[in-house]
């Protein structure tokens, strides 16, 4: 095993661990379209209207980001040794 999947590996652990906490962060989404629907309530607040900025939204793009780089490390884990080997 060389330093370079160490390092991957130990890439991966951390990603995975934050990417964890980040998700337990987040509030779960409520599914109120039904009784929104039969009601003719509006839910939509000044909340709603900037979610783009606020910390729910932080925490999705995060998110998002940290599961691109999950992805390309574990790919580069798999990929690189065969490379490598000679």
């Amino acid at each position: 095993m060389s330093g370079l999947e160490i390092a991957g590996g130990i890439l991966i652990l951390l990603v995975c661990l934050v990417t964890i906490v980040i998700c337990l962060s987040q509030e779960q989404k409520t599914q109120d379209s039904m009784t929104a629907a039969l009601t003719g309530s509006s839910a939509e607040s000044f909340y709603d209207k900037n979610q783009g900025r606020s910390k729910e939204a932080i925490l999705n793009k995060i998110t998002r980001t940290l599961a691109i780089i999950l992805f390309v490390a574990v790919l580069a884990v798999n990929i690189i040794p065969i490379f490598t080997d000679k």
